[in-house]
């Protein structure tokens, strides 16, 4: 803690979007509550804070750290270890930090596919000589540098040790604020902090059980995309035929998604005791496919089963939308799957 009694605050935006700054924002009047309880030491995306301050302060001069976002170059990696080394508490806040999340996705290739892509072979890009980013470059007046672009995209665990997990693409506000209240409770009062590695700000059962739509067992032939059709309200979507990833992901964020039409995607992360999210919505899927009839031949049956799940668009980018850093998975095997 501070010299003039305040417990120190910091926030880092690593490979995100910016909903997670926005979702701390979303606490609505709590905001002050937080502006009195701490002060900022870090915060650079409402504040002016340069690397340099950090660098500066002693080791856990910060109590605590939300980090947000995906490990995807060496400055990612860098302001991990940094601001681990610098905070007390160090909290990976939001999906991309805890499991990976849309940047994760990029695991599926490889980095020279994605520079290819996103430089070369793109329609918005007129790069008649085909540079690529280079990590140093040197110029008249010097070298000028940039973060290594990494082949690999990691979970912020995957790098550095974290004491704490907040689920959510973003967080809930609610669940946000019921956090914030047992670090500061903790830091002032003494309360107990939960033990660490602990999830919070998220629930231990499915989403389908917060989730107040009718769930009928219903078993189905094909799955459609949500603009393919205008669901039937009132009743779970799974079993309408859109893809809902309700039954493998954690509660908590109040099955906000399936109640205005839009399956769970997922972004709660895994349940208490399921090693990969992915794997456990695939079974959740084959429970409720009705394909083929009683004494079809096993061919048959394998070739009405294949067409069921064949409507299933993206099946990886759709099961491990979140999870990919953290999935058994992980990334796909190349060539250089052993690099960064």
């Amino acid at each position: 803690m501070s010299v003039n009694g305040k417990p120190k605050l910091a926030m880092y935006w690593a490979a995100a979007c910016g909903g997670c700054e926005i979702s701390v924002l979303n606490i609505g009047e709590h905001i002050l509550t937080v502006d009195e309880v701490f002060d900022l030491a870090f915060f650079p995306c409402i504040a002016d804070f340069k690397t340099v301050d950090v660098r500066g302060y002693p080791d856990g001069y910060i109590d605590v750290c939300l980090f947000n976002g995906a490990i995807r170059n060496s400055e990612n990696e860098e302001m991990a270890r940094l601001l681990r080394k610098k905070s007390k508490i160090l909290v990976a806040y939001g999906s991309c930090a805890y499991e990976g999340c849309i940047p994760a996705l990029a695991n599926l290739t490889s980095k020279e596919a994605t520079l290819e892509t996103v430089f070369l072979n793109n329609p918005t890009i007129d790069n008649p000589d085909r540079v690529l980013p280079q990590p140093a470059y040197s110029v008249p007046e010097g070298e000028l540098e940039i973060p290594e672009f990494y082949h690999t995209v990691k979970a912020l665990d995957q790098v550095v040790d974290v004491d704490y997990y907040i689920p959510g693409c973003p967080p809930e506000p609610h669940q946000v604020w019921a956090v914030l209240q047992v670090v500061v409770a903790a830091l002032l009062d003494g309360a107990p902090l939960p033990p660490k590695g602990s999830i919070v700000g998220a629930g231990d059962v499915a989403v389908c059980e917060e989730c107040p739509l009718e769930k009928r067992e219903k078993t189905i032939t094909r799955f459609y995309r949500p603009y393919e059709i205008t669901p039937q309200p009132g009743l779970c979507l799974l079993e309408q035929g859109l893809v809902c990833l309700g039954p493998a992901t954690r509660s908590g964020c109040g099955a906000l998604c399936p109640q205005v039409g839009m399956g769970c995607r997922g972004c709660y992360g895994p349940l208490p005791g399921v090693e990969d999210q992915g794997a456990k919505m695939l079974s959740a899927i084959a429970s409720v496919i009705d394909a083929g009839e009683a004494g079809m031949e096993e061919a048959e049956l394998d070739r009405v089963i294949e067409e069921a799940v064949a409507t299933i668009p993206d099946p990886a980018g759709t099961f491990y939308r979140f999870s990919m850093a953290h999935s058994i998975l992980r990334r796909a095997n190349d060539s250089q799957s052993d690099k960064v």
